[in-house]
């Protein structure tokens, strides 16, 4: 069965008159082909992604990494957000959500969202048992908070003064519904 082709990885200029609200974007695994579409969306942020607090992890996987990167694709193929996360070592099944980012000019489209739920679709299917995401607590970064927190997530931990004196690491966790797999036994029959 022939593999289709993921979209183009072309760096098109956005604004908000051309993207619409979504339901939904094509979600698709990002490789080295899609790496200056991706810089592009970083870049689009300026200033706002600079300072302390969580940085964003490289535009595109490493050949070494087992890390996993997905993009969100308007209707034009271009790249509008990616999201990126990867088992966390030495835990039983938990992953950490690195980083989704949103071109500004596609935000409060349901990008996002889009993405979240793809993410958390992998990690079901890799029978994850919970998924970290770690977010500064500086003012400018309460719409993320926000956005994890209406999505399921929950406050578990913070680190008063990690970035600087007044900028806490803040860590938001969602637990997920083991899914018990079974095994063959001799005869065909399962445990």
């Amino acid at each position: 069965m022939a593999r289709k082709a993921a979209p183009d990885a072309r760096e098109a200029p956005l604004s908000p008159a051309r993207v619409a609200p979504l339901s939904h974007a094509r979600v698709a695994p990002l490789s080295h082909e899609h790496r200056r579409a991706v810089e592009g969306v970083l870049r689009a942020f300026g200033p706002a992604a600079q300072g302390p607090g969580p940085r964003h992890p490289p535009s595109v996987p490493r050949p070494d990494s087992d890390d996993e990167y997905l993009g969100a694709f308007d209707a034009q193929g271009t790249l509008i957000g990616y999201a990126c996360f990867g088992s966390t070592p030495g835990t039983d099944r938990g992953y950490d959500l690195y980083w989704i980012a949103v071109h500004p000019s596609a935000q409060h489209t349901g990008c996002g969202t889009v993405l979240l739920n793809a993410v958390e679709q992998r990690l079901i299917a890799l029978n994850a048992r919970l998924a970290m995401v770690e977010v500064s607590s500086r003012p400018d970064h309460a719409g993320i908070r926000g956005f994890y927190a209406a999505r399921g997530y929950t406050e578990s931990a913070r680190v008063r003064g990690f970035y600087t004196p007044t900028d806490d690491r803040i860590v938001f966790t969602k637990r997920f519904q083991a899914v018990m797999r079974r095994r063959a036994t001799l005869g065909g029959r399962h445990e």
